[in-house]
């Protein structure tokens, strides 16, 4: 090893400009951990020689792969008392590939760190893609890089297959390689030193899991007892969950329509067995209106502040909101659709020109349109449709497919309703009369 290596001659200031490393972070680990071991000045300042710095930085990597500080350390020392040099190691020499220049200010570092993840995803260079978390958790903290390169990330990919131009193949691997470094995080987190316990589940139906992982972590970091049940909790899940586990709080989020349905129903199960629910997701930040019908806490509009949201429901809760009823005219309504949502189904069936390109489309849109209005009615406001459709329309728009298809089936459907529901049906009816007549003014 060269001398030059090992002269201590880098202060404090220059290590932390070097590493991006806080300095209480810095003194955590010299005092908890006993690396790096830095040399004083004859006043008594640290100094630090090169090597000092790739050894944080060496810490940090290990840190961007997943591993807590303490377990960092532990493979340093074990690899060290083997007699290799960790520096020195192919399996963790560092990228050559830098992703973004050190000089860069931290919001436009993050965004050319979110683009070429996102390229990376897109081209399926899933070593590519890892790298480029690597340096992104190198450089900043575990909460900035899971929200403004990961959350965001996931969110451009979404847009772009929304717009055409992204396939649902490059979607769903860059959501897996995202899923997959929080449960890396998540495995690597300290033991919880808070006595509260909290539950964080997806609500039926719901798959999205990645904010419900995400808050998981977050909550986790900060000292908290998490349990994570995942994807599509049913009533009856929940219910043994809650038994064996007794939460403080239940978290749940959702991202469409028809899951703000069924967390609606989650929500009136909690509240009979007196346990405190919270949720979020991007449904209730699209319709606020919805937050009204939701016997809880609304965890606010950003996940990273959710956190806060949550250390204050349980340090101070204060009456938690208790949800509007739903009117008997939408609750006689949601019956008598879901007795003869299949006559209505077959009816369109048999509208449909036989002839007709994408015909075999008609069954996916009668579930979906169906799944939609029970959600509505559950809701108690069938214009929370409104944005729904607008979005299917975009949608087939972006994809080269005309729209008025949307509306000549939507009329169909109309046809239908009218023939099978009666006066109870009515919300449901008046809600397509208006859409079709609407649009075709």
């Amino acid at each position: 090893m060269a001398a030059t290596q090992q002269m201590a001659k880098f202060n404090l200031k220059a290590v932390l400009q070097e590493t991006g490393l806080k300095p209480d972070t810095l003194r955590a680990w010299e005092r908890r951990y006993g690396l790096p071991q830095p040399e004083r000045s004859s006043g008594g300042h640290r100094l630090y020689s090169q090597r000092d710095i790739d050894i944080i930085k060496w810490l940090i990597a290990r840190q961007g792969e997943g591993l807590s500080i303490s377990r960092a350390v532990d493979l340093w020392r074990s690899l060290d008392s083997e007699g290799q040099d960790p520096l020195q190691m192919a399996e963790f020499a560092p990228s050559e590939a830098a992703f973004v220049p050190a000089s860069l200010p931290e919001g436009e570092a993050l965004a050319e760190l979110r683009r070429a993840w996102t390229s990376a995803c897109l081209a399926y260079e899933e070593r590519k893609a890892e790298q480029v978390l690597t340096q992104a958790f190198a450089l900043y903290p575990v909460e900035v890089v899971c929200v403004e390169l990961l959350q965001k990330g996931l969110n451009e990919v979404g847009e772009g297959w929304y717009q055409g131009q992204v396939t649902v193949q490059q979607e769903h691997f860059a959501s897996e390689l995202a899923a997959r470094r929080l449960e890396a995080l998540l495995a690597s987190t300290p033991p919880p030193t808070r006595p509260e316990r909290i539950l964080i589940a997806c609500p039926p139906q719901e798959e999205h899991t990645f904010s419900a992982l995400l808050l998981t972590l977050f909550l986790r970091r900060r000292s908290w007892d998490v349990v994570y049940l995942g994807a599509n909790v049913p009533i009856g899940r929940m219910d043994s969950a809650i038994t064996n586990t007794k939460p403080r709080l239940v978290i749940l989020p959702a991202q469409q329509l028809h899951t703000a349905a069924s967390l609606l129903e989650m929500a009136h199960f909690l509240k009979e067995r007196q346990v405190p629910l919270a949720y979020g997701g991007l449904v209730f930040n699209m319709l606020p209106a919805l937050r009204a019908q939701i016997p809880g806490y609304f965890l606010g509009e950003r996940l990273d502040e959710a956190p806060m949201v949550v250390e204050q429901i349980l340090s101070s809760p204060g009456p938690m909101p208790p949800g509007e009823p739903i009117s008997e005219v939408y609750q006689h309504a949601l019956t008598q659709f879901r007795e003869r949502q299949g006559l209505i189904d077959a009816y369109v069936w048999r509208s449909m020109d036989p002839a007709q390109e994408g015909r075999e489309n008609y069954t996916t849109a009668n579930t979906h349109l169906a799944l939609n209005i029970k959600a509505a009615l559950s809701l108690g406001d069938m214009d929370l449709l409104g944005v729904d459709i607008e979005w299917v329309e975009g949608l087939l728009g972006n994809h080269r497919l005309p729209s008025e298809l949307l509306y000549d089936y939507l009329d169909v459907y109309r046809q239908a309703a009218k023939s099978h529901l009666d006066e109870h049906g009515a919300p449901v009816i008046d809600w397509l009369e208006h859409v079709v007549e609407t649009n075709s003014s």
